[in-house]
């Protein structure tokens, strides 16, 4: 009896025993993830005997459920959701930083200039507290707006919804991420959906704004790379990964229509025309978190200033930042 029950005991371990020859990645439909979908196609690290796997996250509130309850090895999600999973101890180390400009306002008016011009207006806007919403909320205090009371803001669950809601005439103005915003713009230009929806303009560039308030550059370390658990004795294989996510960044940059027919076999949301206009206006740049930690430290101090339960608390320590070497 009792090794029947021993065995059985062994043959629900190896149910739930992790694959060590798999690599699981996680990630939103958003920009960030795209690289990786180029990595899964060319089985990028098959020479040390890892296949990729991806897992799609839909909100924050899903983010942190991955997180938390589930054995994914890497993940790509918003920097300051990386401070805060790791002020509340969270093993995780921040691997680089590679969006550092995905937003924008999308309206009928082609008039509106800057984001101080939407006051009073109706805002669609996705993922209330987090980071569509913490940059729009800076910049309109930077403005000396109160964003609760100057706008009228009607938030959403994700940025296709609020794509919809400018399609089907809800509202006329909406903060959107790549490639949201190009996708809109393609759809209202095409039949039959434009006798519904009239003319939208790429608005405001909330990475200027950023810019020319707080007198900085143009660019926001808004989203990379993250490992989840113990780094020692995994370097080679997070330098790897690292050196195959810059390559296979490069190449989406290079081939937008190529990476657009290629990532909507994952992510069939996705609209490929959009999503190949969109690779244009997005900021993409792989930079090692431990180099990027100027930049992620002057957003983190905002954020701090406002709220600091955004980033956690208080400004991660030196353990988040991990030391990469690619050039292994």
């Amino acid at each position: 009896m009792k090794k029947i029950l021993l065995l059985s005991f062994m043959f629900l371990l190896s149910l739930f025993a992790k694959d060590e020859n798999k690599i699981v990645v996680a990630g939103p439909f958003a920009t960030v993830s795209h690289p990786i979908m180029y990595m899964m196609q060319n089985d990028a690290l098959k020479d040390i005997n890892k296949k990729i796997e991806f897992r799609l996250w839909k909100n924050p509130d899903e983010l942190r459920a991955l997180v938390l309850n589930s054995n994914v090895d890497f993940i790509a999600l918003p920097t300051n959701v990386a401070s805060n999973l790791h002020n509340k101890g969270v093993d995780l180390k921040l691997l680089n930083v590679s969006i550092w400009g995905i937003l924008a306002m999308i309206s009928r008016d082609p008039n509106l200039k800057t984001l101080e011009d939407f006051k009073g207006k109706k805002i669609a806007l996705p993922f209330r507290a987090d980071m569509p919403d913490i940059i729009f909320q800076e910049l309109a205090k930077k403005y000396g707006l109160n964003p609760k009371k100057d706008f009228k803001i009607q938030y959403v669950t994700n940025p296709i919804d609020a794509m919809q809601m400018l399609i089907l005439r809800r509202v006329d103005h909406a903060l959107l991420a790549e490639p949201a915003i190009s996708i809109a713009l393609r759809k209202t230009g095409s039949f039959p959906i434009n006798i519904v929806a009239p003319d939208l303009y790429r608005s405001v560039d909330l990475q200027e704004e950023w810019g020319k308030l707080f007198k900085t550059e143009t660019k926001i370390p808004q989203a990379g790379l993250a490992f989840l658990g113990n780094t020692k004795g995994k370097e080679k294989l997070i330098n790897r990964f690292l050196q195959e996510y810059e390559k296979s960044l490069q190449w989406y940059k290079k081939n937008p229509k190529k990476a657009a027919s290629l990532v909507v076999k994952t992510l069939p949301m996705l609209e490929e025309k959009g999503l190949a206009d969109s690779i244009k206006h997005v900021q993409l740049q792989s930079i090692n978190a431990y180099e990027a930690k100027e930049d992620l430290e002057f957003f983190f101090k905002v954020l701090e200033n406002s709220n600091e339960k955004l980033i956690g608390g208080k400004l991660p320590n030196e353990n988040i930042y991990y030391k990469s070497n690619t050039k292994e």
